[in-house]
């Protein structure tokens, strides 16, 4: 198979990440496609230059819509702001590209529905698409799903799931996009939210159906970026017009209940995303912030050895790890990008679409605005 030329539209945090995965996985991973990075585009020219030179992209561009229609472009990897998501996806899918769009899939329902549309005619003609949702590819979030679905632990009966992060308890921090509701659809809901839901439904292998919830906006004001500030009407701060924290519960396909929690107030969390299922055979937990580890318990064994078990997740037979190190050496957070990349590459060239799909990703964002619809109505349930 010929080689497979990328286009990454952003060159932001996600930009970074997503460079070092194309740039790793082609190194680790016996690809059926060697990859290039043709051209990153960014705002600006000295910015997107800045970002080829460091990541190793060959070229630079400021226009978009030049770089999906560039013959020499097969995937378009979206890792902009939300609410340039549906745009972008659907210019790339009408243009023949494979697309790689960053979670979550768009800022609102109809925006999701319409790249969900797009995708469904793109796949007609062997066009493949896929969201971002990284986290599932940590080799030890991938053996929880695989336990499950072997029924290790049993019938689910109820899950948890936190994302916490504290980046802005500081009210001094700065009034970003993703403070922002035209630009991030939502905040912690949409931002850490989406992939707390995906996380829960890629390892039970349900869909939460009905929510009910609420969410909170702890800091209403903060300071304009500096750019912002010497404006024409004098304002020196903004009002925030996302939620910071988000509490919610969810009903399974199997009527078990899952518990939510994404929020950037949790002081003392940085990047504290964890799972919890509970069996009526044994139970697991994973913690983004330990994740070399899955912790397994067999309410099966004798009573002397009953307790959660450290699994070190580091083996050749476990998810992913084939490439890597040897037993014991640890992976970090951005393997799970390589991981995706290697993913996407094996799916466009099989002809096998790769997951999660714009579905799966529509149907996040059905369950974020169910929960949106619920705390505008004092918490009342609503279905996804």
């Amino acid at each position: 198979m010929r080689p497979l030329r990328i286009a990454m539209i952003g060159c932001g945090f996600m930009g970074a990440a997503h460079s070092q995965g194309w740039r790793t996985a082609p190194r680790v991973f016996d690809l059926p496609a060697a990859v290039e990075m043709s051209v990153v585009v960014g705002r600006r020219a000295d910015a997107a230059a800045d970002a080829a030179q460091r990541w190793g992209w060959a070229g630079s561009a400021t226009d978009w819509r030049e770089a999906v229609g560039r013959d020499d472009v097969d995937v378009v990897d979206i890792v902009t702001p939300g609410d340039s998501h549906a745009e972008i996806a659907v210019a790339a899918l009408e243009a023949g590209k494979h697309v790689l769009c960053e979670k979550p899939l768009a800022n609102t329902v109809a925006e999701a529905e319409r790249m969900a549309a797009a995708a469904e005619r793109a796949a007609a003609d062997g066009v493949l698409s896929m969201v971002g949702f990284t986290y599932r590819r940590v080799p030890a979030a991938t053996l929880a799903r695989d336990l499950v679905a072997r029924g290790e632990i049993g019938r689910v009966q109820q899950v948890r799931a936190c994302y916490r992060q504290d980046w802005l308890v500081d009210p001094g921090a700065p009034l970003a996009w993703r403070l922002r509701k035209e630009h991030a659809g939502s905040g912690a809901l949409g931002d850490i939210g989406a992939h707390a839901i995906d996380m829960v439904q890629f390892i039970t292998g349900q869909r939460v159906r009905r929510t009910t919830g609420v969410v909170d906006t702890i800091v209403e004001e903060r300071p304009l970026p500096p750019e912002e500030q010497d404006g024409p009407d004098g304002r020196r701060t903004g009002r925030v017009t996302v939620d910071d924290v988000a509490l919610f519960t969810g009903r399974l396909d199997s009527g078990a209940l899952a518990a939510f929690e994404a929020t950037r107030f949790a002081t003392g969390r940085k990047n504290a995303l964890t799972v919890e299922v509970s069996g009526d055979r044994g139970a697991l937990a994973f913690d983004l912030e330990d994740l070399n580890t899955l912790r397994v318990y067999d309410r099966t064994a004798p009573e002397e050895r009953q307790g959660f078990t450290r699994v070190l997740v580091t083996e050749p037979g476990h998810p992913y790890l084939a490439g890597w190190w040897p037993p014991g050496h640890m992976l970090g957070y951005e393997h799970g990008f390589s991981h995706q990349v290697k993913d996407l590459v094996e799916g466009v060239a099989s002809g096998e679409p790769p997951h999660p799909s714009f579905t799966d990703g529509l149907h996040v964002q059905r369950v974020l605005d169910a929960v949106e619809r619920s705390a505008a109505q004092d918490a009342a349930w609503a279905d996804v």
